[in-house]
């Protein structure tokens, strides 16, 4: 029987549903079990009130004619208000009248929506003020007695900095990092907690760890800056406690609260932490302690938060622990150093357990992606420790130490003085990420090929880290915009990263309006202090970000309300595009800096800008192809004037980018890798152009020997252009380049992670000389789409997967392939594998699983031609015979000398 399943508010996956600033959330629902002729004809959304004694009561029951199971509009007529906690119910009816039983109640619970909500102040450190040097953690607490019967109890919390809160020495929730890093002047994020379970009759304490974090720690490269968002950290917490008489007790941190140093005497996130146990204030958060004891002072109240900055509940997912992994090797080096290798490059942190030896003794932890010449390999973190440091307090029963206020990003770990039981199960690390929800998936008959994809997932994980950060181990971790912009659509692919994008891309309009409408090019902006490094001027690719990223979340999920979120900002950049006013042309002025094909091979390793495509044709290529996405998102938000105007910029701008930059015959200037795919792949050509360039960029790959000639600008692009222009062997053979550059080559050097470098460790196991060098970058996994559309086959058509497409393209002796990705629909799957026959054709099998109210186009090689079939919801099987074809090169390649 059709079963509803997965109701959800808007995009948010459970746990994440208690303290949200939705007030009309839209509805969605999946369907299981249902016959393959069934559609939905009518829903009914059933709303109901919990209130604060748990008591359920229906509000309003909605029945509507509509086959829409995917945001529908709020079906109750009252917009929800603060505090107010509602579950709702689904049921629908096909097209003969049958209905499904009620689906099991989702629920959803509002967070404050007004500063009038909150009644905290905000509470410091008497000693922060005039704080220039790195500061220890701060412990602040409060006893309490609640009212003897609790119904239930919330906490509201947030800090300038990061923090972390105990109630009767337990610690609450799960965030890590919390509240996450945003515009710290434009908004502050808090989390909404229940901690009925946590409160207890009689006295409690309720205890609250701050650290400086990315508020007031040293953020940056060369050396970065502290203080950039304020001089010092501070803290607000609101708690509401219902008793079941109904009436709310509130504490919240005021002057009656105590602060004292912690343990934690360093918390960097560049150069790591350091707990002293021995400094350790025991039973510190629970109650007991009394507010004149020795160490405790009384809080310095401060000013009222200023109503410019923004408290919200923010949209994307938290921080959290995702999982432990012990060590897979214990290496003694020649200098008699002891290195754990837990086999993977990851973000987070080393926990380690069973530590015994005197009070005082010191464990030292230090951590690095790679070694080199057998050693820890720290040269590329540039300045930045990434050493934590645990003092014993000399437990003869064992210690453990877990770090809170730091993480690092790493595959070795380096264990200096350790005392205590066998080290490899004494430690294990503790990957840490935004929770966001894994929706795809991907595997083929070629192991390396399997080991990229791998790579390119645990790349976006270590990087997903509250923002879409560029490298998560040196003295960097910034929103880089460029970044994000090129690997959006493939982020998407991987994870449902809507809410998290969501979020930051607020915070890029933020910070575009305090740089006058130009975006920063990191954001958060940390680089705001620095002239330098604060660039005003505008940039192609960096500042296409506010297009490039809204465009792809809708293309993922078919939500038109991320376009009119960010219309604003998308229409703010556009009118900062700086034209070339002395000739009137509609295209870049090229007098402006551009980055370019950033980071492309050809570079030198102290300028990664100077590559070998012409950083000018590249900022227009991408300014014609924002412009082409603005005349399609102005007319699905039915702003027929901007598209109006969008559409002359446009074609006066590509013809204009014909006349600069291609001939007749489709050659273009440059005449590099990067030049044709981008030109191909954002249409720039026209039918007789294309021809030829497809043919010539072949030529260029194989006259590279099928290596990687395209830095960040053409990667994303480069394999779809040769496979759009009908050399898809020619995309496998470079796809499958095992030497340097090449997406391989990083893989059979052990890598688990995507380099930011092509190179960033040598053939002969060396580092790269330069600078820069990151061992977990994602840009480059750009490629994985590719992986997905073309190797498995698998492929979007519509906006939010309405349609789908099945589509492998067979080649380079790969035997089988596998992609599946969560839609919004439901699981949309593929699977193929071939087999040969003797000198015959090649038999292909192909297994596709389709979500209900979809349609998904089936093509599959048949002799020497294609087969199409279109299917709907339901689990399908085609086969068909096949003659596996191979190019031959367009031109002549020149004998190898």
């Amino acid at each position: 029987m059709t079963r509803i399943t997965n109701v959800q508010f808007e995009h948010y996956h459970p746990p994440n549903t208690i303290g949200v600033e939705e007030t009309r959330p839209r509805i969605s629902w999946r369907f299981e079990d249902c016959p393959p002729n069934f559609q939905q004809d009518a829903y009914e959304i059933e709303v109901s009130e919990v209130g604060w004694n748990s008591q359920v009561t229906v509000i309003s029951s909605t029945k509507r004619s509509s086959p829409s199971s995917y945001l529908v509009p709020w079906p109750h007529s009252q917009p929800l208000t603060s505090r107010q906690k509602v579950s709702i119910r689904v049921r629908a009816w096909d097209q003969d009248g049958h209905g499904t039983e009620w689906s099991e109640p989702a629920a959803l619970e509002v967070c404050l929506l007004n500063r009038t909500d909150w009644k905290c102040q905000r509470i410091a450190a008497p000693w922060g003020p005039g704080t220039s040097e790195p500061d220890t953690e701060q412990l602040y607490r409060r006893e309490f007695r609640p009212a003897d019967s609790i119904a239930n109890a919330r906490l509201y919390t947030t800090a300038q900095g990061v923090y972390e809160v105990e109630i009767n020495g337990r610690c609450v929730g799960d965030h890590f990092f919390a509240p996450g890093w945003t515009t710290y002047d434009g908004r502050l994020q808090y989390q909404t907690y229940d901690i009925t379970d946590y409160l207890s009759t009689g006295d409690n304490c309720i205890g609250v760890r701050v650290a400086e974090g990315w508020f007031s720690g040293r953020i940056g490269f060369e050396g970065g800056h502290r203080n950039i968002w304020g001089s010092h950290t501070a803290l607000l917490v609101q708690m509401e406690v219902t008793s079941k008489d109904g009436a709310v007790q509130t504490i919240t941190s005021d002057g009656s609260w105590s602060v004292a140093r912690g343990p934690i005497r360093l918390a960097e996130i560049y150069d790591g932490e350091k707990y002293d146990a021995t400094m350790e204030i025991p039973a510190w958060s629970s109650a007991g302690i009394s507010q004149d004891a020795p160490g405790w002072s009384t809080v310095l109240v401060m000013p009222h938060l200023p109503d410019s900055v923004k408290l919200t509940a923010g949209f994307g997912e938290p921080v959290r622990r995702i999982e432990a992994l012990k060590p897979v090797s214990k290496i003694v080096t020649s200098s008699g150093k002891v290195i754990l290798d837990f086999g993977q490059n990851l973000v987070g942190y080393v926990k380690l357990s069973n530590i015994k030896g005197p009070t005082g003794h010191k464990i030292i932890l230090s951590h690095a992606e790679v070694l080199e010449d057998g050693e820890l390999c720290t040269r590329p973190l540039r300045i930045c420790k990434a050493i934590d440091e645990y003092t014993l307090r000399g437990d003869c029963h064992g210690e453990e130490y877990t770090p809170r206020f730091t993480f690092h990003g790493f595959r070795y770990a380096q264990i200096d003085n350790w005392t205590g039981g066998e080290l490899m199960t004494s430690a294990e690390a503790i990957v840490c990420h935004t929770d966001m929800k894994l929706v795809g998936g991907f595997s083929c008959s070629y192991p390396l090929l399997n080991q990229l994809y791998q790579n390119v997932v645990w790349g976006m994980r270590g990087n997903f880290f509250s923002v879409p950060t560029d490298c998560p181990q040196r003295d960097e971790r910034l929103g880089w915009s460029g970044d994000l912009a090129l690997f959006a659509p493939t982020a998407a692919l991987i994870y449902d990263c809507f809410s998290f994008l969501k979020n930051w891309l607020i915070d890029v309009e933020y910070d575009q309006g305090v740089l006058g409408g130009v975006p920063a090019m990191v954001t958060p902006n940390a680089t705001l202090p620095d002239p330098v490094w604060c660039r005003r001027v505008p940039c192609a690719i960096w500042h296409d970000v506010t297009i490039l990223a809204p465009w792809a979340l809708y293309e993922e999920t078919g939500d038109e309300s991320i376009l009119a979120q960010q219309y604003n900002s998308m229409l703010t950049w556009m009118r900062k595009v700086p034209r070339n006013t002395t000739r009137a042309t509609h295209l870049w002025d090229p007098s402006v800096f551009n980055l370019g094909d950033w980071l492309d091979p050809a570079a030198p390793p102290n300028a990664p800008w100077k590559g070998a495509t012409d950083a000018k044709m590249v900022a227009n290529a991408f300014l014609i192809h924002s412009l082409d996405l603005m005349c399609k998102i102005s007319q699905i938000l039915g702003q027929d004037n901007d598209r109006s105007h969008f559409v002359s910029w446009s074609e006066s701008a590509r013809k204009e980018f014909q006349d600069e930059y291609v001939t007749a015959n489709g050659r273009i200037v440059s005449d590099s890798q990067t030049a044709y795919a981008l030109a191909i792949c954002f249409d720039l050509l026209n039918p007789n152009q294309r021809e030829h360039a497809g043919g010539r960029l072949a030529y260029l790959v194989r006259k590279n020997e099928f290596k990687i000639g395209t830095g960040f600008a053409g990667t994303p692009y480069i394999c779809e252009a040769l496979a759009l222009t009908g050399n898809i062997q020619v995309a496998y053979a470079m796809l499958l380049e095992e030497k340097c550059p090449s997406w391989l080559y990083p893989v059979t050097m052990g890598a688990t992670t995507v380099w930011e470098r092509w190179d960033s460790m040598l053939p002969d196991g060396s580092v790269n000389p330069g600078e820069m060098t990151s061992f977990n970058h994602y840009a480059f996994g750009a490629i994985a789409k590719f992986m997905y559309e073309r190797v498995a086959g698998l492929q979007r058509v519509e906006p939010g997967w309405k349609r789908s497409c099945v589509a492998p393209e067979i080649g380079a002796e790969i035997s089988n392939a596998a992609a599946k990705h969560v839609t919004p629909f439901g699981l949309l799957s593929c699977s193929w594998k071939t087999e040969k026959n003797g000198n015959g054709p090649e038999r292909l099998r192909l297994e596709v699983s389709v979500p209900y109210s979809t349609v998904c186009d089936i093509i599959l090689p048949d002799g020497d031609g294609k087969k199409r079939e279109t299917i709907g919801q339901g689990d399908w099987v085609f086969e068909t015979s096949f003659t596996r074809g191979y190019e031959w090169p367009v031109e002549p390649l020149p004998p190898k000398s």
